[in-house]
């Protein structure tokens, strides 16, 4: 697996809830490059409980939508938004578990319109939630220029 760059990070004004590293409240996650999968493994805190020592199924779908995304940029390379998202909780996610892992793939893409499969193991290695999205793409120069998209590289890509 290869890490991701976060080519934001130490950007004036960059304060993404779920991936600034710095975001004292936010998620803090990472993502690596498996192959035709984006993965982030992350660990729970207490302040994300829904129910006692359960991880809050609105924090799962937001884990989601962030892998997902991150899928698009290093995938292909631009922005955009999530238009539709259906969460199926199997099992929970007890958060004295240990660290989650997310993997995320595309699916299809029919012109701007990406649907991507999400999985999060809980720290049992249980399947525990599956989440499909569909991503509304930018045109790539639309991403860079409106959006201040910049290209997603893993650490050993020059």
């Amino acid at each position: 697996m290869k890490k991701i760059i976060n080519p934001w990070q130490g950007m004036e004004g960059y304060a993404c809830y779920g991936c600034c590293p710095d975001s004292e409240k936010g998620l803090r996650m990472e993502f690596m490059e498996d192959g035709d999968y984006i993965v982030s493994r992350w660990t729970p805190r207490h302040e994300f409980e829904g129910w006692q020592n359960t991880l809050h199924g609105g924090i799962q779908a937001t884990l989601a939508d962030e892998i997902a995304s991150w899928t698009v940029f290093r995938k292909l390379q631009t922005g955009g938004v999530t238009s539709k998202m259906e969460v199926r909780y199997l099992r929970p996610v007890h958060v004295d578990d240990g660290d989650i892992e997310l993997r995320a793939h595309i699916v299809e893409q029919r012109r701007n319109l990406v649907r991507i499969a999400v999985t999060i193991t809980n720290g049992r290695g249980e399947l525990a939630t599956e989440v499909e999205c569909l991503y509304f793409t930018f045109p790539q120069e639309r991403a860079r220029d409106e959006f201040m998209f910049r290209e997603f590289r893993c650490e050993d890509e020059a």
